[in-house]
């Protein structure tokens, strides 16, 4: 394993990659670190992004401490849906911080720009993120480093200070023109890259905080399938499509039921056992028809059909398909999500606009 200088928080996104060409710029080795979990990462796109950007990258899989963080509360809340942007770098550079050694590394770097974004590129928040995650001195911002104090690749003159930047504000002018420096061949788009920062993502995953002491990062991998339907405790995912309905197939676990209509094309659905939720033969049964009312073909012959229930005792049962069932199917509403993390998590400012 060859030694790098750095160590560098790569998104994919532009800032992250100019951070990095900007301190290899002046001849250091610097390795990308990826993250990945259920609400981030494209670890499908690292060699695309080594072949066009010269920069060595690696994956580096966060799924189980994202999720503990999260299920904890985050210490510095969340924003306008379930982004815990500040804990989310502290997080991150922890978990960089301790690969340090690991590569010979001796700093690290990320891409953050002064004031770009109200909740964790404030000054005071760039400090907190310093403070809480142990990299003061090491973490060197390269494209606002003249707007912050000196770190210790530069005082040590590993790093010519006079070659960073003094970057500030939402504005990408300037992102852009030193992206036509360094000869990109590709310009990553502004959109975020985050699910918790999306409303649509956060309708489907606040459930499982709300019901769940301890959701797992495959829970969040089920929430993100097709359509998500919660009554109470009780938690249904149902394919839209065929690509819906190989995901489903393909997280199936020890304590889920797969539901079927039998001898009819049509969605699948997965039921996952979570602690407390009581699933009697009564619940499997109103889950069957609520499935089933999916079906085209099962709702066209207007009487009971089969619905086999791989992971149930009774393995199939004959039903009637109903969307007006005993138990409450709904999606979880936007409005709903808004009122409930409230109680459940700290939140800064209104938890609207904060990012």
């Amino acid at each position: 394993m060859k030694p790098y200088h750095a160590l560098a928080l790569f998104s994919g996104g532009l800032d992250s990659i100019l951070a990095a060409k900007t301190i290899a710029a002046q001849g250091l080795r610097v390795l990308g670190l990826h993250f990945v979990s259920p609400f981030f990462g494209k670890p499908h796109k690292i060699e695309h992004w080594k072949a066009i950007y010269g920069l060595d990258i690696i994956p580096v899989d966060v799924s189980e401490a994202y999720v503990n963080m999260l299920s904890a509360g985050p210490d510095h809340g969340l924003g306008k849906c379930l982004n815990p942007c500040i804990d989310c770098k502290v997080l991150m550079l922890r978990r960089a911080k301790e690969m340090l050694s690991e590569y010979g590394a001796t700093f690290l770097i990320s891409g953050e720009v002064v004031g770009q974004r109200p909740m964790s590129q404030r000054v005071d928040a760039l400090n907190i993120i310093l403070r809480d995650s142990g990299t003061k001195g090491i973490l060197l911002r390269p494209l606002c480093a003249k707007r912050l104090a000196e770190t210790e690749p530069e005082t040590s003159g590993l790093v010519n200070r006079e070659k960073l930047f003094g970057m500030n504000g939402r504005g990408r002018k300037d992102q852009l023109d030193l992206a036509d420096v360094y000869g990109l061949k590709e310009i990553p788009t502004p959109a975020g890259g985050c699910l918790l920062t999306e409303q649509a993502s956060a309708r489907r995953f606040l459930p499982l905080f709300l019901h769940s002491t301890a959701p797992r990062p495959a829970d969040f991998d089920l929430a993100n399938i097709g359509r998500q339907y919660w009554a109470g405790e009780h938690w249904m995912a149902i394919g839209r499509n065929r690509a819906d309905n190989d995901a489903l197939e393909a997280l199936v676990g020890p304590d889920d039921m797969l539901f079927k209509v039998r001898d009819l094309p049509g969605p699948l659905a997965l039921s996952r056992r979570l602690p407390g939720a009581v699933w009697d033969d009564a619940a499997v049964i109103d889950a069957a028809a609520f499935m089933a009312s999916f079906n085209p073909k099962a709702k066209a012959i207007a009487g009971p059909v089969r619905v086999d229930v791989a992971g149930w005792s009774r393995g199939s049962v004959i039903v009637t398909p109903s969307r007006q069932t005993t138990l409450p199917w709904a999606e979880p509403t936007w409005e709903e999500v808004v009122e409930r993390k409230r109680e459940r998590f700290k939140v800064c400012g209104d938890g609207r606009g904060a990012q």
